[in-house]
């Protein structure tokens, strides 16, 4: 693979394009997007067939439904994910909650226009599947609308972290969180604790540096998280997916929601986008 470099906020970023063999799967933007998301859904079939599915939802539920695997996705794949954030990289929106936050996001709206191939992971059937027996869940995609279904987090300022949080989830139904490790050059940390929400359950601390390709699983209503702050001259790029158990929300927490989202992630506009679009000239 060869690469250049790509500036965002005065950190350089190191983003190698793909180069693919005879055999190997290649994801082409050219391509039809039906062919795109089979592809992808190819490689991903035959990427979950390496692992023992039964052992580690017996370890994802011990854990008080938590999963840490520090080498998940293959360098073709986590390139692909790389080129993606060199694709939205102008486009990060940067917020500061004093006391809480501060960073780079950039919303699935952005993705599907830039990074299409981040969404066609998000929406494979094979990994929906298995996180779905991961979980003892049938797993479903967040609603279109939904800016927090698949998103990218990116830290390159000193100082840019999030404070202690849950990944609330302001549906009917459970949401999981699926965070993927794809640009590293940092000393920040995963700490979290597990069993915060089981009666008469110890809490367990712990701490990860999530690599390139790695994965962290997690139902976001029972980890207690944060990602501590980024050091001079670091980098760290990551990647959510949130999928639900239930996709209804009531009105006034879609909402509620919107809103969090527009001041602490996204930006009215990458949130409110079709209204947006239908006047431009209100923001």
């Amino acid at each position: 693979m060869d690469g250049g470099p790509t500036t965002h906020g005065g950190s350089e970023i190191s983003i190698p394009t793909t180069s693919t063999d005879s055999g190997q799967v290649r994801w082409d933007a050219a391509a039809p997007a039906v062919q795109a998301q089979q592809a992808c859904d190819q490689a991903m079939v035959a990427l979950l067939g390496g692992f023992n599915v039964q052992q580690l939802r017996r370890e994802f539920a011990d854990q008080g439904s938590f999963l840490f695997l520090p080498d998940f996705l293959g360098s073709e794949i986590t390139a692909q994910l790389v080129a993606g954030v060199a694709a939205v990289s102008a486009s990060v929106n940067r917020n500061y909650l004093p006391g809480h936050k501060q960073g780079g996001s950039v919303s699935r709206h952005v993705i599907d226009q830039l990074a299409p191939f981040i969404a066609e992971l998000y929406r494979s059937a094979a990994l929906i599947n298995w996180l779905g027996q991961l979980s003892g869940e049938r797993l479903q995609l967040s609603p279109p609308a939904d800016p927090h279904a698949y998103a990218l987090y990116f830290y390159t300022r000193p100082g840019d972290h999030i404070g202690w949080h849950y990944d609330t989830s302001y549906y009917v139904g459970r949401r999981y969180t699926l965070l993927i490790g794809i640009i590293d050059d940092s000393s920040c940390r995963l700490d979290y604790q597990l069993h915060t929400r089981e009666a008469g359950v110890p809490a367990v601390p712990g701490s990860v540096q999530i690599p390139p390709g790695g994965l962290v699983f997690f139902d976001g209503d029972k980890l207690r998280h944060r990602i501590s702050p980024l050091g001079e001259g670091e980098v760290r790029v990551s990647l959510t997916f949130e999928y639900l158990t239930d996709p209804k929300m009531h009105a006034g927490w879609r909402l509620i929601s919107n809103m969090k989202d527009a001041v602490a992630y996204f930006g009215i506009r990458q949130v409110f986008r079709r209204l947006v679009q239908r006047h431009p000239g209100r923001t």
